[in-house]
C-alpha cells in the first residue's frame, strides 16, 4: 500500500515547482497529523521548503540562484485564495506597488475580512489588519491602491510630483471603477482622484 507521504509527493510533483503548499491541500490523504509529519519529513528531506508556519514549497531552481522561493506579495495572494478572503495593500507597501516609494517594505501590510494575524516569512512579515466592508470595497486595483497610498502620504506631505504621477496612473484605470472608489475616498482624497477625470 502507497503511504502518505508517496501519495503526498505524486501530487505535489502534479503540481510543478513554486506552487505554494498548505496542509489542507492534503486532507484526502489523511489525518492532519498524519499530514504534518509527512510534510516535516519531507521538509527534512529536503524535497520542499517550510517558508512560514503551515506554508511549504518546492521552490523552483535558477541556473543562476539556485532556489527560488515565492515572493512575500505571491504567498499573501495565496493565503487569500486559499481563506477566501480580501486583502488590500496599505501604507508603504501600496506605495511601492504604485512605484510612488523605491522602499522594499519588510513589512506588508493588508486590510482583510478575514482574522487579523502576522506571517513571518525569514526577514519579512505579512500583517493583516482587520477593516470595515467599506476599506475593501473598491472595484479597481489602481484606484485602491492609491486611496491607501494617499492616506499612508497625508494631505500635508503629497508633493506635485507624487500627486502628477497618481493622475498618471489613474488615467490607465476602468473609468467605471475609478468612479465608484472616489466616493468611497475622504474628500481630500476624492478631489486628488477627481483630477483624472479633469484631465481627459
Amino acid at each position: 500500500m502507497e503511504s502518505i507521504a508517496f501519495k503526498m509527493k505524486k501530487h505535489i510533483s502534479g503540481k510543478g515547482r513554486g506552487v505554494l503548499l498548505f496542509p489542507d491541500d492534503f486532507r484526502q490523504f489523511g489525518s492532519s497529523d498524519a499530514v504534518r509529519l509527512a510534510l516535516h519529513r519531507m521538509e527534512k528531506e529536503g524535497y520542499i521548503r517550510r517558508i512560514a508556519q503551515g506554508i511549504y514549497v518546492r521552490p523552483k531552481i535558477s541556473k543562476y540562484v539556485g532556489e527560488v522561493i515565492p515572493t512575500a506579495e505571491e504567498i499573501a495572494k495565496a493565503i487569500a485564495k486559499r481563506d477566501k478572503i480580501r486583502l488590500v495593500p496599505t501604507g508603504v507597501y501600496a506605495m511601492s506597488a504604485l512605484g510612488l516609494s523605491t522602499q522594499v517594505p519588510m513589512k506588508l501590510v493588508f486590510l482583510t475580512d478575514g482574522a487579523p494575524r502576522e506571517i513571518k516569512l525569514g526577514k519579512r512579515t505579512i500583517k493583516l489588519k482587520k477593516t470595515t466592508p467599506k476599506n475593501l470595497s473598491a472595484k479597481g486595483e489602481i484606484s485602491g491602491l492609491v486611496i491607501q497610498a494617499l492616506r499612508e502620504i497625508g494631505q500635508q506631505q503629497l508633493t506635485a510630483k507624487e500627486e502628477r504621477k497618481i493622475i498618471a496612473l489613474l488615467k490607465e484605470e476602468n473609468k467605471k471603477h475609478l468612479l465608484y472608489d472616489i466616493a468611497l475616498a475622504p474628500v481630500w482624497i476624492q478631489k486628488v482622484m477627481k483630477k483624472a477625470l479633469d484631465h481627459e
